[in-house]
C-alpha cells in the first residue's frame, strides 16, 4: 500500500500543495498513491497516536510507503520522529518526503539525516514559539491590550464582499462546508455571515 500523508496546522493552510508535492514525489518513485491519510487543524505536537497518522502506522506491513512533505509533517518533536520513523523501520516499510527529499533505509546516512531534519524541525518550533512570547511580552510593556476588548464586535465581516456568492452557493445546495472549501475560510466564518443574513 501507498500512502500519502498530510497534515496542517490550521484549517487556513492549504493541502493542495502538499497533495500535489506528494503526487509528483510518487510518480518520481514509479508509484501511484493509493490512499491519503490526513490530519487538518493538528499540532505537529500532538502525539501521532491521536492523530490519523496513528491509523496508518498500526496498518503498516513490510513493503509499504509513506510519502510526505518533510519530516516535521511527521511531527514537530525531534524523538516523536525518530520514533515514527523507527516503528517504519521495523515493520519493514519505506519513507519519502518530498522537501527533504529524505529516504528512510536501514543504513547509517538515514538515520544521521533523519536526526537532523528532525531536529532542526524542533529547534525551527521552539524559536517561533519564543518570538511570539517575546513579541506578546513586548507589547504588555508598552500597554497594548492583547486579544479582543471584552464586549466589543467586529464591524466588518471577512466575506463580506462575497455575501452575494455565498447566497448563490446556499440556493443551490452547497453545503457550509463545502462553501467553506471554495472560499478557503473556516466553516464557522461562513456560519457567522449566513447568521447575519
Amino acid at each position: 500500500m501507498v500512502y500519502g500523508y498530510i497534515r496542517v496546522s490550521t484549517d487556513k493552510q492549504d493541502c493542495e500543495n502538499q497533495k500535489i508535492g506528494i503526487e509528483a514525489k510518487a510518480a518520481s518513485l514509479g508509484l501511484r498513491i493509493e490512499r491519503y491519510i490526513q490530519d487538518a487543524g493538528i499540532s505537529g505536537t500532538t502525539e501521532p497516536e491521536r492523530r490519523a497518522l496513528g491509523g496508518c502506522l498500526r496498518r503498516l506491513r513490510t513493503g509499504d510507503v509513506i510519502i510526505c512533505s518533510e519530516l516535521s509533517r511527521l511531527g514537530r518533536r525531534l524523538f516523536m520522529i525518530m520514533r515514527v520513523l523507527e516503528h517504519c523501520m521495523q515493520c519493514g516499510a519505506r519513507l519519502y518526503t518530498v522537501k527533504d527529499n529524505y529516504e528512510l533505509g536501514d543504513n547509517i546516512q538515514s538515520k544521521v539525516l533523519a536526526f537532523a531534519f528532525g531536529l532542526s524541525a524542533e529547534i525551527e518550533r521552539d524559536l517561533i514559539s519564543l518570538r511570539t512570547r517575546e513579541g506578546l511580552a513586548r507589547r504588555r510593556a508598552m500597554g497594548q491590550s492583547l486579544g479582543r476588548v471584552v464586549g466589543s464586535r467586529n464591524r466588518t465581516h471577512k466575506l463580506d464582499g462575497r455575501v452575494a456568492h455565498v447566497q448563490d452557493m446556499l440556493a443551490r445546495g452547497v453545503s457550509m462546508r463545502g462553501i467553506a472549501r471554495q472560499l478557503r475560510v473556516s466553516p464557522p466564518t461562513v456560519a457567522r455571515l449566513i447568521a447575519r443574513f
